[in-house]
């Protein structure tokens, strides 16, 4: 379904890739940095413009430590709801929000600069029309989707539920989706150091897209 869509990476080299939605937030994101720097993993962090905003010093830290950034919208729109003109214009907002940071001496460099890829994104809840993929590809983005929801967000899921869901499914060149959110904390405190924990025992590596 949707083969132009990314739904995995090639297995064949160890590597495993995960993300995280909605943020950045100052009550989660600093917390999940640190855990991944523990495991020298990188990950790729598929960004709402309007937090970029809000939290700006979160984001550039985000950068600096070598993180992959991708597009969210700039609202968390839902693309069945939202008129096609109306989603396109939102993405672009959030792209411009996100490319500022390109003007910003600190983090100036080609090495920084390659984390922050205007090219990534996923459509907040998976949900987008033909129509607006259509365009957003026309334009230049890849659409990342997941193999793997760990859906930390669902709080009928229990802290192990979320952590099997991951663990039963994870394989190289996965991509797996966790949420930097004020509704993910809970299970994804649980479940994130488990999962890193799990993979550096397996011996894979964690990189950004």
């Amino acid at each position: 379904m949707f083969p132009k869509r990314i739904w995995t990476f090639p297995k064949e080299s160890s590597t495993v890739f995960l993300s995280f939605d909605d943020g950045p937030i100052s009550t989660i994101t600093p917390w999940v940095i640190r855990e991944l720097k523990r495991y020298d993993a990188k990950a790729t962090f598929f960004c709402i413009g309007e937090n970029i905003q809000k939290h700006p010093a979160i984001f550039k830290t985000l950068i600096t430590e070598g993180h992959g950034i991708g597009n969210h919208t700039f609202n968390h729109l839902n693309g069945w709801k939202t008129k096609v003109s109306d989603y396109v214009k939102n993405v672009a907002l959030s792209e411009t929000e996100a490319n500022k940071w390109r003007e910003d001496k600190s983090v100036n460099t080609p090495q920084l600069r390659s984390n922050m890829n205007p090219s990534l994104f996923r459509p907040p809840y998976g949900k987008m029309t033909g129509k607006q993929a259509n365009i957003l590809q026309e334009k230049g983005f890849k659409i990342i989707m997941w193999d793997i929801l760990s859906e930390d967000y669902n709080t009928s899921v229990s802290e192990e539920e979320c952590l099997q869901n991951v663990l039963t499914n994870i394989a190289p060149g996965s991509i797996v989706v966790f949420h930097d959110s004020l509704k993910a904390e809970k299970n994804l405190r649980y479940a994130l150091p488990k999962v890193l924990d799990f993979i550096s025992k397996k011996g894979w590596k964690c990189e950004k897209m």
